[in-house]
């Protein structure tokens, strides 16, 4: 069953032992994020801070701080999740009637999945007269950070030319009780909606909503082809319709259970410099100008919790959310790639840094076909280094990469370098946004590949032995691993 509400989800994950909970005053500047660091580094619970200093509302942290967490969140193991969105891509295109009859049960259960309006809801419950951002407790991360930054916000905005809502996490600088940046990246579909209305002169309705379900934060996240509803997706996830409210003073909607929500609008051509901000890369990523969002209005639950988080130096709390993503998102790679038996995004490369893929190759450059097609797809154009590896190599043990690619390569044979657009957040790249992509072809080679020498038999024992050797091993009382 989804959760009816971050409170829900808090309570839950305190019955399971997965919450500390403490009455001592914590800063939101800096205090917190070591607190929490440590906490994530440990594998530990996530944080209840009931009195932080100088806010009027709790704060919690950690929510998906773990992977079995994060699991907890999106109400399912991920690998059941993976099955789902599997179950959804393998079916062939209808072709006559009776295929098309035959996926009106599946549209009917996408129908089932549609946002649903309500007239009343808890994020609405009290109206923040004036409203006024300083009374949430918004951290300030890492010392060298610009200000205060939300780092869980769910950013509403709509299509002006089709009118399709769409759902992004960005993150926002408090600058004051009534401004924030909108670091929405070239990339990114809330920018594009942006560039739209700026084009025409026109001012641009936003609304963040902050708390709720977890799964519905996880949905801003999530790397949706465009034009896809996010709130689809999270009813997807949750099984179960996200319940959407109108906006008091703008013609957006948001999730009905969140905690907060804080209306506003961004001007054409108003830039003001935002950052630095400690990242996910764990190197601060520089200032820049960004647009300003706005406050018009702020309302919230009556027991309202802030949700946070930090990133910085992997691991942290947003790689298990990476992890999610690349479980949950891999049928779909598939679907565009079948030959793709697996990948790994380690958390350590901070997503955008390295893909590992495994393959069934099938013909020579097969290895270099697959680089390309992980550099046009989706956000995964961004990676920075591809590593191919025949279908039977484990991708997620990097030990075994390493060996399976050291072993395979040689390197000016088998290395490929290319110019395309990397993640803005990519401080080495020659340009911003744009820079080189390399691509590791560690699979075995073939002749058609220009192998002319024999490639030699790995290392293995009989089976016969091996089976024997079980025998004695049990009577030893050992145990294999």
């Amino acid at each position: 069953m989804p959760f009816a509400g971050l409170a829900d989800y808090i309570s839950q994950l305190e019955a399971r032992g997965e919450l500390l909970r403490t009455e001592v005053e914590l800063d939101p500047y800096l205090e917190i994020t070591e607190v929490a660091d440590r906490l994530v580094k440990a594998g530990g619970p996530a944080l209840l801070v009931q009195r932080p200093k100088g806010a009027a509302f709790p704060l919690v942290i950690g929510l998906y701080g773990t992977l079995a967490r994060t699991e907890f969140a999106l109400g399912a193991p991920l690998e059941k999740l993976t099955e789902r969105v599997r179950a959804w891509v393998q079916s062939e295109p209808p072709t006559t009637m009776m295929d098309k009859l035959k996926q009106l049960p599946r549209l009917a259960q996408l129908a089932g999945y549609l946002p649903k309006t309500v007239s009343s809801a808890p994020c609405q419950q009290v109206t923040m007269d004036p409203p006024d951002l300083t009374k949430l407790p918004v951290m300030t991360c890492w010392p060298g950070d610009g200000g205060p930054f939300f780092t869980l916000p769910m950013v509403f905005t709509r299509d002006p030319d089709t009118g399709r809502r769409n759902c992004g996490m960005y993150r926002l600088q408090v600058f004051d009780a009534r401004t924030t940046g909108m670091h929405w990246q070239i990339h990114k579909t809330g920018a594009r909606h942006y560039a739209i209305h700026e084009a025409h002169g026109e001012r641009m309705p936003v609304a963040v909503a902050v708390g709720g379900d977890p799964a519905i934060t996880y949905a801003s996240t999530a790397p949706l082809p465009e034009g896809i509803d996010e709130m689809i997706f999270a009813g997807f996830l949750r099984e179960r319709p996200v319940e959407m409210v109108k906006c008091k003073t703008c013609d957006l909607e948001v999730p009905a259970d969140a905690d907060f929500v804080i209306e506003g609008y961004v001007d054409p051509g108003e830039r003001r410099r935002e950052g630095p901000f400690g990242d996910h890369t764990g190197y601060y990523s520089l200032a820049d100008d960004y647009p300003v969002f706005h406050v018009t209005c702020i309302t919230h639950r009556r027991d309202a919790v802030y949700p946070s988080t930090i990133v910085g130096r992997p691991p942290m709390e947003d790689g298990y959310l990476g992890k999610a993503t690349e479980r949950i998102f891999l049928p779909l790679i598939q679907m565009m790639a079948p030959e793709i038996v697996d990948l790994n995004l380690p958390i350590a490369g901070a997503f955008h840094n390295l893909a590992i893929v495994a393959i069934r190759k099938q013909y020579p450059g097969h290895a270099r076909k697959v680089m390309h097609t992980v550099w046009g797809m989706g956000q995964l154009a961004n990676t920075k280094t591809v590593i191919v590896v025949d279908e039977e190599v484990n991708v997620q043990d990097i030990d075994e990469v390493i060996w399976r690619a050291g072993n395979h390569i040689d390197p000016e044979r088998d290395t490929q370098f290319t110019l395309g657009p990397v993640d803005v957040l990519d401080h080495a790249s020659r340009l911003p946004a744009y820079g080189s992509k390399m691509g590791i072809d560690a699979t075995k080679k073939w002749p058609g590949e220009g192998f002319t020498r024999e490639w030699p038999d790995e290392i293995r024992m009989s089976e016969a032995v091996k089976g024997r050797i079980d025998e004695v091993w049990a009577q030893l009382g050992l145990s294999r691993q």
